[in-house]
């Protein structure tokens, strides 16, 4: 099977039948030891084949075991898209697996001069697990020209790297008139789920703001945030 993998001269299907195989041996860590040498130098040797399918398949694998090998090539493609073996989003989500500092500097950049949204939201995603990436993802969550997807990520990466930043964002997006409902519900669901309790229910101005708007013509979404917000912080 891996003199299979390696021959391109077999049809693809044939290879990723292969690969499927030798994927399900490998579950059987005892049985399988021998040969697992092998076969990771098997995947690194077919990590830039022609086929784009199979070098996905193969990286994905190479990513979940946290192989050295297969993130230097995912960071370099990210770097240089002419030496890119996958799309430079799904590059992201492999490197998600182990993130390394070079990893981050990689979606920094992406992040910076995005080839695309799509590949633009996974750096964010990937920088969420980055302490120092939580002012980044303060301005983001207060810019109401963002994208909302974008915004909601910068909540949840805030909620994880800083929550006391993100408890003093969601009060103020919450008074602001003018900011969007679900961006709203999701500062709602942040104070409900993690807000000091004894301050929240004595700040009378959010407790107003918040009311007001869910009696008026806001979303369901928003409406359902602020009934389990008020039930657990009105008296």
């Amino acid at each position: 099977m891996l003199k299979t993998l390696r021959n391109q001269d077999e049809p693809v299907k044939v290879r990723l039948a292969a690969l499927q195989a030798m994927q399900a041996a490998s579950f059987s860590v005892v049985a399988f030891e021998s040969s697992r040498g092998d076969y990771i130098a098997t995947l690194r040797a077919i990590a830039d084949d022609p086929d784009p399918e199979l070098r996905q398949r193969v990286l994905g694998i190479l990513a979940r075991e946290k192989d050295g090998y297969a993130q230097k090539k995912l960071i370099e493609g990210l770097k240089d898209p002419k030496k890119a073996l996958v799309p430079p989003e799904k590059a992201l989500q492999l490197l998600s697996y182990d993130v390394h500092a070079d990893a981050y500097s990689a979606a920094r950049d992406i992040v910076k001069k995005p080839p695309d949204e799509m590949a633009r939201r996974e750096a964010l995603r990937l920088l969420a697990a980055d302490a120092t990436a939580a002012p980044m993802f303060e301005k983001l969550l207060r810019d109401k020209k963002e994208l909302r997807e974008v915004r909601q990520i910068a909540a949840s990466a805030l909620q994880a790297l800083k929550p006391e930043k993100m408890q003093q964002h969601a009060r103020e997006i919450l008074l602001d008139k003018s900011d969007y409902d679900d961006i709203k519900a999701t500062s709602l669901t942040a104070l409900t789920q993690f807000g000091d309790q004894e301050a929240i229910g004595k700040d009378k101005a959010l407790l107003k703001s918040v009311d007001r708007l869910s009696a008026g013509k806001a979303s369901a979404k928003y409406r359902q945030s602020a009934s389990r917000f008020l039930g657990k912080y009105s008296q």
